[in-house]
């Protein structure tokens, strides 16, 4: 098999100090290979977010190693281009895209300044690029036109998909990108990612607290708790035959009588392990 293009070895991040000390992530290790999709699980507080934030810059970690195509990317770029290089391969989504945009900016014209950013474009190729990017997550020239508050919760998710892809990278996170839709427009979203991922080849890592949605979007799942990663393999044997019993309680407490293992999340209503 390839080397990973994702390593995560021993990865922890702490707050505070002496006894006012937080431990939030505590050495979690992972790998993401090219085209592969991986989730994260989690209740609110397992650190999920966090090890995020650390992935894409955010958060300087306080101890471990983050390797992505090759090149150490434990700490946070020091500079302006070491910035745009980090953000050529790797990208995050967030649930919220709205507060994200611009709301004065039109759909385009945001896109267009990713554009910019990372690639030397003439007009001509930035506005053919733009709309190349529209039609991959079905925004039509209107849409493109239009400011955030003019689109719904779906399409504004699409707009936060495309500016992400807009930098060409080799991974996109989506940190619970899908949880504040309802469930046909999420269904939509996800079917949607299957669909880039394919095409693209770009590889996932899908943060949820959504089993559903977990098992429908990722290869592999690691499950965390407390900052630790408690239980870690293909989607199917994590979520089916669960070893641990924080991730037994995970499943179990899918508020669905009728949910059984297997099923197809684009097909049912959303589920929410609490």
């Amino acid at each position: 098999m390839s080397a990973p293009l994702l390593q995560v070895e021993g990865l922890t991040k702490s707050f505070g100090r002496g006894q006012f000390e937080s431990l939030v992530v505590d050495g979690v290790g992972f790998e993401l290979h090219a085209g592969g999709s991986l989730g994260i699980v989690g209740e609110s507080g397992s650190g999920k977010t966090t090890t995020a934030r650390m992935l894409i810059g955010l958060e300087r970690p306080t101890a471990g190693r983050i390797t992505l195509d090759g090149e150490d990317h434990t700490h946070p770029a020091r500079s302006v281009k070491a910035l745009r290089a980090r953000g050529r391969q790797i990208q995050i989504v967030f649930q919220d895209p709205y507060t994200s945009l611009d709301r004065r900016q039109r759909i385009g014209d945001c896109l267009a300044e990713v554009l910019r950013v990372h690639f030397r474009l003439g007009r001509a190729e930035v506005g053919a690029r733009v709309r190349e990017l529209g039609q991959l997550v079905g925004l039509d020239e209107r849409q493109l036109r239009a400011l955030p508050k003019a689109l719904s919760g779906g399409q504004r998710q699409r707009v936060a998909i495309a500016r992400a892809l807009a930098a060409d990278p080799k991974i996109v996170i989506l940190d619970e990108a899908v949880s504040a839709l309802d469930v046909s427009i999420q269904a939509q979203i996800l079917n949607l990612l299957a669909d880039i991922r394919e095409r693209k080849g770009v590889s996932y890592l899908f943060i949820s607290h959504d089993l559903a949605v977990i098992r429908q979007i990722t290869d592999h799942t690691i499950v965390m708790r407390h900052g630790k990663v408690v239980e870690a393999g293909p989607t199917a044997q994590v979520l089916d035959n669960p070893t641990h019993p924080y991730t037994r309680l995970l499943r179990d407490s899918v508020p669905r009588a009728d949910w059984t293992p297997g099923a197809h999340a684009a097909t049912e209503p959303q589920e929410q392990a609490r």
